[in-house]
């Protein structure tokens, strides 16, 4: 089969473009599958199909057409994509640079793609004035070329073949650039098929940018990724050198905290130091929501298993204007058969809790990514001791397991040398014994102050050692082994599929991706910087839920990102709720000593 090429979108407009802008950026056209191969290789791309209705506006996009008769299915017995290509006669595919293996954390994600559950990640960029289309088309298209690895098309591939291909592309065969027309609900849907509909991989960059107008003036800049291809920071850096681009600001990073080495302020007491046990229990699960368990709904709302929901949220342009302000999600869909595809999602921006001040030289005893680990630990207790089984005796019985937290570590620069693709490590912070026996105290309503800084004092002692310790391996030594090209990688995908579900049951409570500050001004000239950043990363099961947070302007915007097969919109508000009390909860708050002292 060959391909059908979408329309030539309108050449970059020259206007507010450095001199040394080079000609030959503008957007090339979509590529045809080599002769005698379909699209992708029979496998979809990877991407999950744009609901009716939520086509993303003036970008490109392949018709949906029948399945042609005869044509060969996957190898590895998954159905494809309905993304098929009528012929075209006129426009060549992009030019190949270069083919590039699938790294070992993009063939392990590849391998595990699912339509039901699309691995997007989503950035959400608040700037409180308008920018221009054309500059801000020309500015992204020169970026990418700035950044060529995110240039890349899946290659098409076959069962014999020994791992996925990268092909490395010399311009976008899509218009990654989409300005959907003005409105009330042109938020609620960007941030719907940002949740929905993957980016696919066989069209080169693996990214869409959809430029939504605000009615009180401002503009949202909101970003889809293709998790597989690449990750948030990727992402982020791409889109500093757009802001640079357009607005003429220097994209360097700025400079990072200032952290003095060694032990905090505060030593742990002997009974807050954290054991070394529950290595190998199985961790906590997060409860289901009430409409999500075959006991019906008890939250009121009146659904019943399997009632489908989606991800709406309310479009309100200052978020930064109201303290603990929630995006919050919109009411359910009309019961449905089945779970719904892809995610539900909550963004609220919080003040940053305080820390106790640091004495001289020396490191404060806990950040405030220990801070957000406690507050993300207190939420899932809390929930779970809420939602927990009834009894024989009409008494909850909440799980014994431990609660860990996977926690995503970025060791990369962030200059504009800074590698492009999935460069983030996971680590795991387990938590044990001493949080099981200061349950009571820390699921309490609110949680009691010193619990709470006992929890704080021994996290703030778990990631210490785990950032003392040698980086190893991004997925460990046992998924390397996986990927090593020895067997077809059809036969290689299998296996992963296979391994995934069975060690499902050990996999961690939940994955909280802490950004940080974000580093770059984004300085988008007249149309200014930033007012609120959120991030979401991929919610699937068995986790099921995701916390994802950024810092911009002194305040922390947190996003909520579950699956519907574990929560409906309603219960990711109380969770959402949870979470702002949790985190309140780890504010420090001097005593009277300490004000006598200062």
């Amino acid at each position: 089969m060959t391909a059908l090429q979408p329309a030539r979108p309108e050449p970059p407009d020259k206007r507010g473009e450095p001199p040394d802008a080079p000609s030959e950026l503008s957007p090339a056209p979509s590529p045809s599958p080599p002769s005698g191969e379909g699209a992708g290789g029979g496998f979809g791309g990877g991407g999950s199909q744009t609901p009716s209705g939520n086509q993303p506006h003036g970008r490109s996009q392949r018709p949906n057409v029948s399945q042609p008769h005869g044509r060969s299915q996957p190898h590895d017995g998954r159905q494809p994509s309905n993304r098929t290509q009528p012929p075209t006669e006129t426009q060549p595919p992009a030019i190949t640079l270069a083919r590039v293996p699938f790294p070992t954390v993009d063939e392990i994600s590849r391998h595990c793609l699912d339509d039901s559950q699309p691995e997007t990640v989503h950035i959400e960029v608040h700037l409180p004035g308008r920018v221009d289309p054309a500059r801000l088309r020309t500015a992204f298209h020169r970026a990418l070329a700035r950044h060529p690895r995110i240039l890349m098309r899946q290659a098409p591939v076959r069962w014999w073949h020994r791992h996925y291909t990268w092909q490395l592309t010399a311009a976008p065969d899509v218009d990654p650039v989409d300005f959907p027309p003005p409105g009330p609900e042109a938020l609620a849907r960007a941030r719907r098929r940002a949740l929905d509909a993957c980016p696919p991989l066989d069209a080169s960059p693996p990214v869409r940018l959809e430029v939504i107008e605000e009615a009180g003036g401002g503009t949202v800049l909101l970003l889809t990724v293709h998790h597989t291809a690449l990750d948030g920071p990727a992402c982020l850096r791409v889109l500093a050198t757009a802001a640079a681009l357009y607005g003429g600001a220097d994209s360097a990073p700025g400079p990072s905290p200032v952290r003095a080495a060694g032990p905090g302020t505060e030593r742990p007491q002997a009974d807050d130091r954290p054991a070394a046990g529950q290595r190998f229990s199985r961790p906590a699960r997060i409860a289901a929501a009430p409409s999500r368990t075959p006991h019906g709904d008890r939250s009121g709302h009146g659904g019943r298993p399997g009632r489908s929901t989606r991800p709406e949220h309310d479009d309100r342009s200052k978020h930064d204007a109201r303290p603990g302000h929630n995006a919050r999600p919109a009411h359910d869909a009309p019961p449905g058969h089945g779970t719904p595809p892809g995610n539900g999602m909550l963004l609220t921006n919080l003040p940053i809790p305080p820390r106790p001040p640091r004495a001289p030289g020396q490191a404060a005893p806990y950040t405030v990514n220990d801070q957000l680990l406690v507050a993300t630990w207190l939420m899932i207790a809390r929930w779970n001791r809420l939602n927990a089984p009834t009894g024989p005796h009409g008494a909850p019985s909440p799980s014994t397991s431990p609660i860990t937290i996977t926690m995503p570590v970025d060791d990369r620069p962030r200059g504009a040398d800074m590698p492009i693709g999935n460069g983030t490590r996971l680590l795991t912070v387990g938590f044990g014994p001493e949080e099981r026996r200061d349950a009571g105290p820390l699921t309490a309503d609110p949680p009691e102050p010193d619990a709470v800084a006992r929890l704080l004092r021994r996290t703030a002692a778990r990631t210490r050692a785990l950032k003392a310790a040698p980086p190893g391996r991004q997925l460990g030594v046992p998924t390397t082994l996986l990927t090593a090209p020895v067997l077809p990688v059809m036969l290689r995908g299998a296996v992963t599929r296979a391994l995934r579900t069975a060690a499902a049951p050990w996999t961690s409570t939940t994955l909280l991706s802490n950004i940080g500050r974000i580093p770059y001004p984004l300085d988008f000239g007249d149309a200014g910087r930033p007012t609120a950043v959120w991030f979401s990363a991929p919610a699937r099961m068995p986790r099921g839920l995701t916390v994802t947070t950024a810092s911009v302007a002194d305040r922390i915007q947190v996003a909520l990102r579950w699956s519907p097969a574990l929560l409906d919109d309603a219960a990711g508000a109380r969770l959402g709720d949870l979470f702002r009390s949790s985190l309140a909860a780890t504010a420090w708050t001097p005593t009277p000593a300490d004000g006598a002292a200062r």
